[in-house]
């Protein structure tokens, strides 16, 4: 009994001295055996934001969100730049109606017409009274009834003169219906500058602008209405390189085609105007300030997306998201350039990778 008691205390002794060995040369700290990164492994299976900025999105719900993502391909297209413009009216399809003397507005019959009103070709707007004093007026009055008598006793002289017709000479006759005339003419431009001045609209169309009131005292050449013809706008946009005049294929504007009708060779304001026509019914205003994509004939090479692809990070920086693995997505910095209002152009993507196109904004906001 007391040999098998020695030989167990002599055991126990023995695997006591061997587990420090063993639990060192597993925990050694200084050795590394791993062999690979493993991919990263979300516990809760939940969308969230990895310690490298990558993006964590469980497939079930990149289906909820309506990620959709297109391979990128690269090709070649015409360089675009962005240019700043707006509205104005098409020459030859709107008027200005300005007043040629100061006075003051007095409805027509019609009373004014009040904005998109639609008015046809010498339709009378208003009226322009001249703006007197009470001498000046006395003073038109007296004129022109001064130039009334002498018109009736003209045309009682000239009617005398043709019942002696034969009796007296031609030569009276002539002379009687000259100044009849002429009293006539003096009547008639006496009775119109009393009455003032017509107002007519020079084109049919829509009013587009009024800057009257009823009663109002305007100056010469005061713009008083704006009419143009329904799509009767055109698109001003600036240009600070003359070279681009004549680079310029092509334009948009929201995505409508707009048709490049050409550029001004004369500055203004330091930049050269450009006009283009919408190719198809939208909705403008007169002075409204858009973007146009003009595109130029330099080829240049990238990846076409969809403007929806491209988002901002929380550092302000553009990106796209890229699919690295099925539910890991990584953020790529662009500098993309519009195409069309709908479409950019990327050239930091080699081509292969698949691009979130839809739902990039809201994979942006995961934390």
């Amino acid at each position: 009994m007391k040999l098998n008691a020695t030989f167990l205390n002599l055991g126990l002794s023995l695997g006591l001295a061997v587990l420090p060995i063993t639990q060192s040369a597993w925990a050694g700290g200084g050795d590394d055996h791993s062999h690979a990164a493993p991919a990263p492994v979300n516990a809760n299976n939940k969308p969230q934001r990895l310690p490298d900025g990558r993006v964590f999105v469980p497939k079930a719900t990149q289906y909820q969100l309506g990620v959709i993502t297109q391979p990128a391909q690269t090709t070649t297209t015409n360089k675009t730049l962005e240019l700043n413009g707006h509205v104005v009216m098409d020459p030859n399809r709107g008027a200005r109606v300005q007043a040629s003397s100061g006075g003051r507005i007095s409805a027509s019959a019609g009373g004014l017409p009040l904005l998109g009103s639609k008015v046809k070709k010498g339709q009378v707007l208003a009226w322009v009274k001249p703006a007197q004093s009470s001498y000046e007026a006395a003073q038109q009055q007296a004129d022109l009834a001064e130039v009334r008598a002498n018109l009736a006793q003209a045309e009682q002289t000239l009617a005398r003169l043709r019942q002696l017709e034969g009796s007296v000479p031609r030569k009276d006759i002539d002379a009687a219906q000259a100044q009849l005339s002429a009293l006539r003419a003096r009547s008639a431009a006496l009775s119109a500058a009393s009455g003032g001045e017509a107002l007519r609209a020079s084109v049919d169309g829509v009013i587009a602008a009024s800057n009257i009131a009823n009663g109002q005292v305007v100056d010469p050449s005061t713009i008083l209405f704006e009419i143009v013809a329904p799509q009767g706008f055109l698109i001003e946009a600036l240009a600070y390189d003359p070279a681009l005049v004549s680079q310029i294929g092509g334009a948009a504007f929201n995505g409508v085609p707009l048709r490049y009708l050409g550029g001004a060779s004369a500055l203004r304001d330091g930049a050269l105007p450009l006009l283009f026509a919408p190719t198809a019914a939208m909705p403008l205003a007169l002075g409204q300030v858009v973007k146009v994509v003009a595109s130029t004939r330099e080829p240049v090479r990238g990846v076409v997306l969809p403007a929806s692809a491209v988002v901002k990070n929380a550092s302000n920086q553009t990106v796209v998201w890229v699919l690295e693995q099925a539910q890991v997505l990584r953020a790529v910095a662009v500098q993309p350039m519009p195409l069309d209002g709908k479409r950019v152009l990327v050239g930091q993507l080699k081509g292969g990778e698949r691009v979130v196109i839809d739902g990039a904004n809201l994979i942006n906001q995961i934390r």
